[in-house]
């Protein structure tokens, strides 16, 4: 029993709904207006019904291959709600009416782009806050870099004091002034910066 208790407490959740086939072509289904009221828009027909048809059920998850719409699923029961969604756009109801029909019995889970309300404001408010705080990261550790600039903590770059350093091992380093003369056509491949602050010294 308390496999079903948990059942039905979760039936009694906003928003949820049993998943229900939609009616075969041919057998109607529930009366629109008893779900989503008098139709609100105006009543389309020939290419303007095929084209909102058509942007409409790209808005609705198919419910048997639910990673693709209505529109581009190629089973029965998209091609029967799809029939459902020119039928309601050609007796004059508006996108959300025919939304908020299948909403009534697939739930919001129907929906490819969820409606703003409720614990969905997460879905959309969360990259903007992923932004937010990289944004915060960034500007806090460029706040970091410039106060340490301002006590002469960079003064010196990095690279200049790298690029004269050799290994330990003599066999390595001398390899690497080899390296250095021929890449970079130095002599003895020591650096001119190197070699101003030898004369500098010498002097």
């Amino acid at each position: 029993m308390r496999w079903l208790a948990a059942a039905l407490a979760l039936l009694a959740l906003p928003g949820l709904a049993v998943a229900q086939t939609p009616p075969p072509e041919g057998v109607a289904g529930p009366d629109p207006v008893s779900i989503v009221g008098p139709p609100r828009g105006p009543e389309l027909s020939g290419e303007a019904l095929e084209s909102r048809t058509t942007e409409v059920a790209s808005k609705l998850r198919c419910p048997t291959c639910q990673g693709l719409s209505v529109q581009d699923s190629p089973t029965g029961n998209a091609r029967n709600m799809r029939s459902q969604v020119g039928e309601m756009l050609a007796r004059g109801f508006d996108e959300e009416q025919v939304l908020r029909y299948f909403e009534t019995s697939y739930g919001e889970f129907v929906r490819l782009e969820p409606p703003m309300r409720g614990i969905n404001w997460l879905v959309w408010l969360a990259p903007l806050g992923g932004l937010a705080v990289g944004g915060l990261i960034v500007a806090m550790a460029w706040r970091r870099l410039a106060a340490r600039r301002a006590e002469g903590g960079d003064e010196t770059p990095v690279a200049a004091v790298d690029r004269d350093r050799l290994p330990e091992d003599p066999a390595l380093a001398a390899a690497v002034l080899r390296v250095r003369e021929q890449v970079w056509g130095w002599a003895g491949g020591r650096s001119p910066e190197w070699r101003a602050r030898q004369d500098r010294s010498e002097a």
